[in-house]
C-alpha cells in the first residue's frame, strides 16, 4: 500500500472538481464519499442533492476562525492511498478505516475532538484521495509535519492487519518520484516514460565508465541532450542541467533538471567522486588473471574483462569488511549494467535494460561509496562503452553469457549485503535486477551453447566416456545431475578445450564446483561452462575442432599460476 502526500493546494473545489469528475482519459469510475471528519458530510457522487460546493463550504469552515491576514495560503491537504496490483479489491467500509487511520497517524485529526476536517473519495476499485482542510476546529494549525514518513509507518501496519501487499519500508536515499503532473504530460505527449525518468536513465548511461566531467558532460551532449552548467566566479564547475529537446513550458523554453534532482547521487559532486584515480592495489594480480584468447573481438574482450572485474567485485563484497568500499561496488556495478544495456544484442537488450533500471534503486544507500576501491568495475564499464555494440554472434554473444552469468552472482550478493544491514528496498530492487539478468543470459547463451552443444555431440564416443568419468572423480555428488541435464554435451566440448589447452580437467571442475555451491542451479553444466571458459582462459565461443579419436594424455598447465584461487561457496539460485 503507497500512501503520497502531494503538494498543498489553495482551491478546496478545484480538487473537488478533480475527483469528482471523470479524469484525465475517463479513468475515475463511480466517485463517490467513504469517509469524512463528522460521518455526515454531503457526497455530490451518490446524492443527487448535494452539491461539490456544499461540500467545500464544510471544509473550509475552520478558515473563519482565523483572521484574513493569518490564514495559510496553501491551506488544502491531499494524500493519496493506493493498494497494490496484487491485492484484493476492498470494500468501502475497508477504505473508510485506512482513511482514519491515515488523518490520525499523520496529525490531520488524531482523535482528539477538534482535529481538521476531511474528507475520502474512493473512484477506482484500488486507492482513494483525502482531501483536508489546515486549520483545525480549534483555529490552530495542525501538527502534520513529516507526514510522509508517518503515512508510511501506518502503511506498513495497514498491511499487516489487512493481509496486503508487504511493501518494503524506504530509508530516504530514493530519488524522487515522478508526480501525477509530469506522467500526464507524458501521456498527453505520447511519451513511454515521464521526461524526468528519460533523463534519469540516459544521464546514468552517459556517467557509465566516464573518466572526467569533461567526458562525462560530452557524453550527455551526444546523447541529444540539453545541458546548462553552472560556474563558480573561480572558474570552477558548480553544477549541471539537463533537458530533453521536445519537452517545454508552456513559454516553449526547455524544461530542465538538476542531477541531484534526478537521483540523489547524480549531482556533480557525487558525480565528480567517482573519477579519483587514487585506487587500492587490484584485488587479483596479473598473474591470476585468465589469458585470454589470441585477437579476440572488441566486445568479446571487453566482456571477458567485465567478467573478471565482476569476479573482483564479488570477492570484495565476499571478504571487505570496508562498508564504504562494499558500497562503491555495488553502485560501480550499474555502470556495468548501464554499459551492457547500451551495447549489447537487441534480442537481450530490453531485459538488460530492465535491469539497470531495476537496480538503480540497489546502488546506493545511506553508506557512503568509497570509489578509489571499484576502479576495475569502472573502467571495466569504460571498455564495454568505447568497444561498440556487440552483434550477438560469435564470442560476443557467449561473451555476454560469460558475463552476465557472474553479474548474477554479483546481484545476488548485493541483494544479501542491504539484507545484512535492513536496506530493504535495495535488497529487492537487487533480487529484481537478477530475475532481470536470468532472462537476459537465456536469450544470451542459446546460440553459443547450441554451438558447444553440437560439438559435444561430434566428440567420438570413448572421449565422452573419458570426460563423463572425469566429472564423476571431479563431482561425485552431482556428476549423474550433470550428465543427464541438456547442456552435458557443451561442457564436454568445454572439457576437451580445457585439455588440449593443457589443463587439467579434473582440476579445473574440482576448483570451478567449490567456487560457489550448484545443487540449487537450474542448470549446473551450464554454470561450470562459463566458469571453466573463464577460469581456463578458453575462448568463450570456443570455434576449434575437437578431436574424434582417443583422449589427449593430460598435462599439467604450464603455469598454473595462471587460475584465480579458489571461490568461497554462495547460493546461485538460477
Amino acid at each position: 500500500m503507497i500512501p503520497r502526500i502531494h503538494k498543498q493546494g489553495s482551491r478546496t473545489l478545484g480538487l473537488l472538481h478533480y475527483l469528482y469528475g471523470k479524469g484525465t482519459h475517463e479513468e475515475h469510475v463511480d466517485p463517490h464519499l467513504v469517509a469524512s471528519f463528522d460521518h455526515l458530510a454531503p457526497d455530490p457522487g451518490r446524492d443527487p442533492g448535494a452539491m461539490k460546493k456544499d461540500l467545500q463550504e464544510l471544509l473550509d469552515q475552520p478558515l473563519h476562525l482565523v483572521e484574513a491576514d493569518r490564514r495559510p495560503e496553501k491551506h488544502v491537504w491531499h494524500c493519496s492511498v493506493r493498494a497494490a496490483p496484487d491485492d484484493p479489491i476492498l470494500t468501502d467500509e475497508q477504505w473508510g478505516e485506512i482513511a482514519r487511520r491515515m488523518v490520525a497517524a499523520t496529525g490531520i485529526d488524531p482523535g482528539d475532538g477538534a482535529g481538521c476536517r476531511w474528507a475520502a473519495v474512493r473512484h477506482a476499485d484500488d486507492h482513494i484521495h483525502i482531501i483536508a482542510t489546515l486549520v483545525r476546529e480549534d483555529g490552530r494549525r495542525p501538527d502534520h509535519h513529516y507526514s510522509g514518513k508517518r503515512a508510511q509507518a501506518e502503511a506498513r501496519l495497514i498491511e499487516a492487519d489487512y493481509g496486503l501487499h508487504r511493501v518494503a519500508p524506504g530509508d530516504g536515499t530514493a530519488a524522487k518520484r515522478t508526480t501525477s503532473a509530469e506522467r500526464h504530460k507524458a501521456e498527453r505527449q505520447g511519451r513511454d516514460r515521464a521526461p524526468r525518468e528519460e533523463l534519469r536513465e540516459t544521464v546514468r548511461r552517459a556517467l557509465a565508465g566516464a573518466a572526467s566531467t569533461d567526458e562525462f558532460l560530452g557524453r550527455l551532449k551526444d546523447a541529444g541532450l540539453l545541458v546548462r552548467t553552472r560556474v563558480l566566479p573561480s572558474g570552477d564547475l558548480q553544477g549541471y542541467k539537463v533537458a530533453l529537446p521536445d519537452d517545454r513550458n508552456g513559454n516553449k523554453e526547455p524544461i530542465y533538471y538538476a542531477g541531484s534532482t534526478l537521483a540523489p547521487d547524480l549531482s556533480l559532486p557525487r558525480i565528480q567522486e567517482r573519477f579519483t584515480t587514487d585506487s587500492t592495489p587490484p584485488e587479483t594480480t596479473d598473474s591470476e588473471r585468465p589469458e585470454r584468447p589470441s585477437a579476440p573481438s572488441a566486445p568479446a574482450a571487453a566482456r571477458r574483462t567485465t567478467a573478471h572485474a565482476a569476479w573482483a567485485a564479488l570477492l570484495a563484497l565476499d571478504h571487505n569488511g570496508d562498508d564504504g568500499a562494499a558500497a562503491a561496488q555495488i553502485s560501480a556495478t550499474g555502470e556495468i549494467l548501464n554499459a551492457l544495456a547500451k551495447t549489447s544484442a537487441l534480442h537481450t537488450r530490453n531485459e538488460l535494460r530492465q535491469a539497470a533500471w531495476e537496480y538503480e534503486r540497489a546502488s546506493y544507500s545511506h553508506t557512503r561509496a568509497k570509489f578509489r576501491h571499484a576502479q576495475d568495475l569502472r573502467r571495466a564499464a569504460r571498455e564495454l562503452v568505447h568497444s561498440g555494440p556487440a552483434l550477438g554472434q560469435g564470442e560476443d554473444g557467449a561473451g555476454t553469457a560469460m558475463v552476465l552469468d557472474m553479474l548474477v552472482f554479483l546481484t545476488i550478493a548485493a541483494a544479501h549485503w542491504h539484507a545484512q544491514r535492513h536496506h530493504a528496498q535495495q535488497a529487492e530492487a537487487a533480487r529484481r535486477t537478477a530475475a532481470h539478468l536470468r532472462a537476459a543470459y537465456q536469450q544470451a547463451a542459446d546460440e553459443p551453447l547450441a554451438v558447444l552443444s553440437e560439438r559435444g555431440r561430434r566428440i567420438a564416443p570413448s572421449l565422452r566416456r573419458h570426460h563423463a568419468t572425469t566429472v564423476r572423480a571431479a563431482l561425485p555428488e552431482l556428476a549423474e545431475t550433470v550428465l543427464a541435464e541438456p547442456g552435458w554435451h557443451a561442457l564436454a566440448a568445454t572439457l576437451a578445450d580445457a585439455e588440449r589447452a593443457g589443463h587439467n580437467p579434473r582440476a579445473l571442475l574440482a576448483e570451478a564446483a567449490a567456487r560457489r555451491e550448484l545443487d540449487t542451479a537450474d542448470s549446473i553444466s551450464d554454470i561450470l561452462i562459463w566458469r571453466l571458459r573463464r577460469t581456463a582462459g578458453l575462448p568463450a565461443y570456443a570455434p576449434a575442432a575437437i578431436p574424434t579419436t582417443k583422449p589427449p594424455t593430460t598435462t599439467p598447465h604450464p603455469n598454473p599460476a595462471h587460475r584465480p584461487p579458489p571461490e568461497t561457496p554462495r547460493a546461485h539460485r538460477r
